[in-house]
């Protein structure tokens, strides 16, 4: 009888909430607001901490009082992957694959894709991170880099 109580107590008993997993953790110093100023444009990128193997990401870039572009970004966990979903404003989404994983940088690949085939991040410290994209653009490679300092949260 004992045995059957605790059974149904395990079985009836609310889910935990899942702690990141191994690989979602590697990278959760991404987590937090983002951006980008200069004397054109206003970048933001701001990342929800890692719950259910994910990190959620919205963006946006802001040309004097005007949206220039966004996109959602769902980063995934999966058994021994990462992977980066972009849903871009106006675009069909892409999915990249992690191809280099550590405490301080992350970076994607989808060679199939147009561009760009590489995403990237590094870490420069507790308030400075470098994000960046690359890939062919008529036969040569480009890279668009985009050095973030940290920033308030909303």
């Amino acid at each position: 009888m004992r045995y059957l109580l605790a059974v149904l107590t395990v079985m009836l008993a609310p889910p935990r909430p899942s702690a990141p997993g191994p690989l979602i953790s590697r990278v959760a110093w991404l987590t937090g607001c983002w951006e980008l100023k200069d004397s054109r444009r206003l970048v933001q990128e701001n990342w929800m901490a890692p719950i259910g193997n994910t990190m959620i990401s919205s963006g946006r870039t802001v040309r004097a009082d005007s949206l220039i572009d966004y996109e959602l970004i769902v980063l995934r966990a999966g058994v021994d992957k990462l992977y980066y979903e972009a849903h871009p404003a106006g675009q069909a989404a892409a999915t990249f694959v992690a191809a280099k994983v550590s405490e301080e940088s992350v970076m994607f690949e989808n060679r199939a894709h147009d561009f760009p085939q590489e995403v990237g991040y590094e870490r420069r410290g507790a308030d400075s991170l470098l994000a960046w994209i690359a890939g062919p653009v008529e036969g040569k490679t480009r890279r668009i880099e985009f050095p973030y300092a940290r920033a308030q949260c909303p």
